[in-house]
């Protein structure tokens, strides 16, 4: 039986993890449609560029010269030089995580959490107090943590904290290699693969968008765009068929980048996903400040704790990567957490960029006369919130959707706090599992 005569794979969603998904089954002579339901490839890795000559990104997207060499687009990437991180307490900024550790109380609960015997940690607070200490998890870690997710730290699982695997040690030695070497290590960017000084940050030309058209373009022809997968069919456990457009496509397995709580409503024929239907993503507003003024922050990121801030963090990209911005002017990125409805979620954008300001001036005195406007840009679906009612289900979702040749990947497929190396590499991983698993594909 050749290629076009086999039962093809089905794949939901034509972002990174859908894309590397369905580049994968085609270098495996596997058939497969990629079902897309917007215009376009790329999803939220897509970059908007407006008529000013600022481009903007659903958050600081950065990828690294190794994944840039993965795809072929080494040569297309330009290297970013500096990326670094602060903390405002006080009004005073410190940098992460040196700075912070010249704050007496900071380093003496740190060493101090690391002589007592370990704890039973059964939450997000607990695995912060015992990681870091109890004043630098109390005044800046957990407030971070409760903004970004919206749901207080003793409410959210442990397993928040397996985001930062690398210890404090491990992070000086990488910032160290930067300095070295003059070009931004990644610290803390990839899990899947390891860190080291030979692993440095780059940014496409062109903008983040340029990964999914990389991929895309070897697969453009089994792309279904604005075909949203409108039901998944299971008969005795197993994957059947997917529904679109109102027509039954018979499939020998599915890959899904959708939501979580999304993809428990696709599922017809078993109960086995209904638990993940309660699973919680955190909307997001992206309020992108143009200045006059280049090199506002004193670091890429500054992350804010105390509260009477709108935003938890503001990042200014075009330190690390002025080509973002015309020359002389930079942008600075507010991160606000919300709900979708909800009263800044209805808030209009020149007021949101009002808002902010307002803020930034808290910080930065004497900014308001280099305000240029502002672009926002707002997503339901932003980060996964690991709250700890159903921390066992998530933990059991890991391993296995339940369902035989039915496999989640990507950021929202696999309700997993992943950024875009890890998306591709895990996608890579869990392909190979995959084909081994289900005999026709396997055979192929």
């Amino acid at each position: 039986m050749n290629v076009s005569e086999r039962t093809p794979v089905a794949i939901v969603g034509a972002g990174l993890a859908g894309l590397t998904a369905a580049t994968f089954l085609r270098r495996h002579r596997v058939p497969f449609i990629l079902y897309e339901s917007g215009p376009r490839v790329a999803g939220l890795a897509a970059t908007v560029r407006d008529d000013d000559g600022f481009s903007y990104d659903f958050g600081a997207h950065l990828i690294t010269n190794r994944l840039a060499s993965a795809l072929g687009i080494g040569a297309q990437c330009r290297t970013v030089t500096t990326y670094g991180e602060a903390v405002l307490l006080g009004g005073k900024m410190y940098g992460y995580p040196l700075g912070l550790m010249k704050i007496f109380r900071f380093l003496r609960d740190a060493l101090v959490s690391r002589t007592m015997p370990a704890p039973v940690v059964d939450s997000a607070a607990d695995w912060f107090r015992a990681t870091y200490g109890k004043a630098l998890a109390d005044e800046v870690a957990l407030p971070l943590v409760e903004a970004w997710s919206g749901a207080a730290a003793a409410d959210l699982a442990a397993s928040v904290g397996e985001k930062l695997k690398n210890s404090v040690w491990k992070t000086v030695q990488l910032k160290l290699a930067a300095l070295r070497s003059g070009r931004a290590v990644a610290c803390g960017y990839s899990h899947e693969m390891p860190e080291s000084g030979d692993v440095w940050h780059v940014y496409p030309e062109g903008g983040i968008g340029l990964l999914c058209r990389r991929l895309a373009a070897e697969v453009e022809d089994g792309i279904r765009l604005e075909s949203p997968v409108e039901a998944i069919e299971v008969d005795s456990d197993r994957v059947r068929a997917v529904k679109v457009g109102g027509v039954t496509q018979p499939v020998s397995a599915v890959v899904s980048t959708a939501p979580v709580n999304v993809l428990s409503k696709l599922v017809r024929g078993t109960d086995a996903l209904e638990p993940l239907s309660r699973f919680k993503y955190r909307p997001m507003i992206f309020v992108n400040l143009q200045f006059d003024l280049p090199g506002l922050l004193p670091e890429t990121f500054l992350w804010i704790p105390e509260s009477g801030y709108p935003f938890f963090r503001l990042t200014e990209p075009t330190r690390s990567m002025p080509w973002l911005a015309p020359e002389g002017k930079s942008l600075v990125t507010a991160d606000l957490g919300c709900d979708v409805g909800g009263e800044l979620w209805r808030t209009s954008d020149e007021d949101l960029g009002t808002l902010c300001l307002s803020h930034v001036e808290r910080i930065f005195p004497d900014v308001r006369g280099k305000y240029l406007g502002c672009r926002v840009l707002r997503t339901p679906i932003a980060y996964p919130v690991f709250l700890k009612e159903y921390e066992p289900v998530r933990r059991r979702f890991e391993i296995s959707t339940g369902v035989d040749g039915l496999t989640s990947v990507g950021r929202n497929g696999e309700f997993a706090h992943l950024l875009m190396e890890d998306v591709y590499w895990r996608t890579l991983r869990k392909m190979r599992g995959l084909v081994a698993s289900v005999p026709t594909l396997a055979a192929a």
